[in-house]
């Protein structure tokens, strides 16, 4: 009936005790005997099998394996209530053992350290339950013990359970001997107080782990204030941690060596939730200022809110160094991130930076030689290649600590992903995972034969009721009037799409059109201008609950409204704002309503058709164009001159094909580096008079082809930025299609893309929180600094402070409940 702990394969359960007399407790008796047979009936029970089974448990990022249970049991005699919690150790498979007195009791628990102890208080003659208890807590090992106390039914309901908590005792059992009542209860201890004291008995080795590592580490609270650093913090800035732990971190010296507002920068990201990194000066306590590489992570608890902050310091160059320890630290802080303990063998005394490598070993040394040798001879050269020659070369007169932080650097060029931003564990936030999962991979290619197929089917050609093309004056009154405000922000596109009974892309493609000229810049009628918006129209399938002609419809609004806005104007011709407005209308022309991941997953023929590699996007452009081209009669491009049209087409292919998910980061990154940066440093620099400076960084071939990306980027997925209502309806047709994928992707046996968007498990508050916070903040933020857009901005924040209540109160629909 469970295992003893000595002995792993043993069946039988194990008594401390004196003589089995109740009245006989002589603490001289501590003889070990041993029982079989049924606890509760006295019966003799054949020995059950004991398999030593390892429980996984996770921990963070932690994997955590647990031995069975390991039970103690301390009753003076044998009676029901002690039958019952053997039977119940059997039935669970724990490994119980028995003690009769105290003194057997401490014997065998500081042999063993069992995970629980249950304790007989129900009879003070016998012994003194609580004074066993303080005994046991006296021991080193029971700190992450649960000991219960079995007291007998109190007589009044009021009865306090201080006098069992100040013992030392984490829980209070009143007696029940009824067997089913013991195992309930020893599965619950199990499940709960037991298996929360083994993940804190964890936490030793990550404390273990702090105090040996060699870069500052410093933990504060969500208000700043100090709770730990360990000693390499200790070493490099002077201090003892009994003068820190406590204090706020305004307590702190701080250097004046840094910006006047770079606190307030740092303390504006990392209140955001967002990691921060750069350069920062601290003052040692000797008043001596440091140069670190800083690293404020926050550390997100209960409710999603921050409730620490982790702060890891390396030092630059410290040029104060006074004594030998602080040497070492240094030394220590200047390896990188990975693979510290080959950088510290590769770089001894003098050495050949020329012919290491960063990964350190000697045959790859000489490879690394020679083909460095071959890339200084070629004549046409790469950016990538100049940037790693350049390295390279600084690396051969370079102190230690500069050449390892320049290997860093060319590790991180290595890679292909180079604006892809690193997400955490799949357990830190499921829901930001697999938003970035479904929406910037290609999905998992499955070999199991069960493909999704598309049909090859022939675009749909204008419908028949259609064929006599509307013209802008006879537009309905209803509709008309619809559209009176379609140049504000605020425009209510639903309201269009059921006066149009869900057309609204052809009668606000012809405002819009109509209002820039398209059709005199294409030389091309209104007649055609109007078929060929009405057959794209029809290849949206207005069965999709999201991805449909109102969303299509609402991108070239949103579209249109940035090309009013003045620094756009300044940057675009008029080529580019009719590639602009085309590119909208078309963008998502024939989507399926299923993700890129999807397809391809599923072996969609548009999957292998374009290899899967921005499929749906790429669909789109192409079928684009064949629908237009197809037929004089909607071919908007036939009477314009050649080169003309391919300068056309190349944009509007760039622009639909810069909406694919995967690039996002580039497209941000590239936007902001290339024009927001430049532009921001004229303005510092009292540039704003220099207008040609100006125009020299808006108008460049480069930076016009990022301001279109840019443009139709944030008109694709400005949802979060409309009025309050009208992102709250984006916000259910999105989720919808995303539940519908799932549903059919459990249906078909393929891999679900997105599994929080389980329609009867998904909150929608946590899922457009997730978007808002991973996609749109960043890229609003640019765009807005760009096209200064406060009216946008003051939306996004609304609607985030929206979808933030709806959480905190744990509510998962778009909208609270009825008062």
């Amino acid at each position: 009936m469970g295992c003893a702990s000595s002995i792993h394969i043993s069946d039988r359960v194990v008594y401390h005790s004196g003589k089995e007399s109740e009245d006989s407790h002589s603490p001289q008796q501590t003889n070990t005997t041993q029982h079989q047979g049924n606890p509760a009936s006295g019966l003799p029970l054949k020995p059950p099998s004991c398999k030593t089974t390892l429980t996984e448990v996770q921990f963070g990022p932690m994997k955590l394996f647990k031995d069975p249970l390991q039970v103690l049991l301390v009753f003076a005699k044998e009676d029901s209530q002690s039958n019952g919690f053997c039977w119940a150790c059997e039935k669970a498979n724990f490994r119980c053992s028995m003690a009769r007195t105290p003194e057997s009791a401490l014997e065998c628990f500081s042999e063993k350290h069992h995970d629980l102890v249950i304790i007989d208080h129900r009879h003070s003659r016998h012994f003194d339950a609580e004074a066993l208890c303080r005994s046991i807590r006296a021991v080193n090992s029971s700190e992450n013990t649960v000991i219960v106390a079995v007291v007998k039914r109190p007589d009044r309901e009021e009865a306090s359970v201080m006098p069992l908590i100040n013992a030392g005792f984490n829980r209070r059992y009143v007696e029940n001997a009824n067997m089913m009542a013991c195992y309930n209860e020893l599965l619950q201890l199990e499940h709960g107080e037991v298996r929360a004291q083994f993940k804190l008995r964890a936490g030793n080795a990550i404390f273990t782990a702090l105090e040996q590592s060699q870069e500052a580490i410093e933990i504060t609270s969500e208000d700043q204030i100090i709770q730990y650093v360990n000693p390499a913090y200790e070493s490099i800035m002077g201090y003892q941690q009994g003068e820190l732990i406590g204090k706020e971190i305004i307590e702190v010296p701080k250097s004046e060596k840094n910006k006047p507002d770079l606190l307030e920068t740092i303390n504006s990201c990392i209140r955001k939730g967002k990691e921060w990194q750069g350069i920062y000066y601290a003052k040692k306590k000797n008043g001596d200022s440091i140069q670190q590489n800083v690293k404020i992570t926050p550390v997100l608890g209960q409710g999603g809110k921050i409730r620490h902050y982790v702060s890891i310091n390396r030092p630059l160059n410290d040029n104060n160094k006074s004594d030998k320890s602080s040497e070492r630290v240094q030394s220590a802080e200047s390896q990188t991130d990975m693979q510290s303990s080959k950088h510290k063998d590769r770089r001894k005394g003098s050495l050949d930076v020329r012919s290491t490598t960063s990964r350190g070993s000697d045959g790859s040394s000489q490879r690394r030689h020679s083909s460095m040798a071959r890339i200084h001879s070629m004549t046409i050269e790469a950016p990538i290649t100049k940037v790693i020659n350049i390295i390279n070369a600084a690396q051969e007169s370079s102190p230690m600590p500069v050449a390892e932080a320049l290997d860093r650097v060319l590790e991180i060029l290595r890679t292909t992903e180079l604006y892809s931003p690193q997400l955490g564990t799949k357990d830190e936030d499921p829901h930001t995972n697999d938003l970035v999962g479904g929406l910037m991979t290609d999905g998992l290619r499955r070999l199991s034969g069960n493909e999704y197929i598309f049909s090859t089917k022939q675009p749909h050609h204008i419908p028949s009721h259609l064929t006599t093309p509307l013209s802008l004056n006879d537009i309905p009154p209803r509709i008309a009037q619809t559209m009176e405000n379609e140049d504000s922000w605020d425009f209510d596109i639903f309201n269009l799409e059921a006066a149009t009974i869900k057309r609204p892309l052809t009668y606000l493609g012809l405002k819009i059109f109509s209002r820039f000229g398209v059709c005199e810049f294409l030389n091309c009628p209104e007649a055609t201008l109007r078929s060929w918006l009405q057959v794209i129209e029809a290849n949206y399938h207005s069965s999709n609950s999201y991805h449909n002609s109102t969303h299509a419809a609402d991108v070239l609004h949103a579209t249109a409204y940035f090309l009013c806005k003045e620094r756009v104007k300044q940057s675009l011709d008029p080529t580019d704002e009719v590639a602009a407005l085309i590119a909208a209308t078309v963008h998502d022309v024939d989507h399926p309503g299923r993700t890129n991941s999807f397809l391809c997953n599923a072996g969609s023929e548009l999957a292998i058709l374009y290899n899967d590699t921005a499929v749906l996007e790429s669909h789109h452009a192409a079928l684009a164009f064949q629908i237009t081209t197809r037929d004089d009669k909607c071919n908007i491009f036939k009477n314009i001159e050649r080169n003309e049209y391919r300068t056309l087409r190349q944009a509007i292919i760039d622009m639909v094909l810069a909406t694919e998910m995967t690039k996002h980061f580039e497209h941000v990154n590239k936007f902001v580096n290339s024009i927001n940066k430049p532009l921001a440093a004229l303005e510092e620099n009292g540039g704003n008079s220099d207008e040609e400076s100006v125009k020299s960084i808006l108008t460049s071939p480069e930076n016009r082809i990022l301001v279109k990306r840019m443009l139709i980027k944030c008109a694709d997925i400005s949802n979060p930025c409309r009025p309050q209502e009208l992102c709250i309806e984006w916000a259910g047709r999105i989720s919808e299609e995303y539940f519908a994928q799932t549903d059919e992707e459990k249906r078909q046996g393929l891999p679900v893309v997105m599994p929080v968007f389980d329609r009867n498990t998904c909150s929608i508050p946590k899922s457009q929180i997730s978007f808002i916070d991973y996609f749109i903040t960043d890229m609003f933020d640019a765009w807005d600094a760009f096209a200064d857009l406060p009216n946008l901005m003051q939306h996004l924040d609304n609607n985030f402070k929206y979808w933030k209540g709806l959480d905190e109160r744990k509510l998962h629909s778009l909208r609270p409940p009825p008062e």
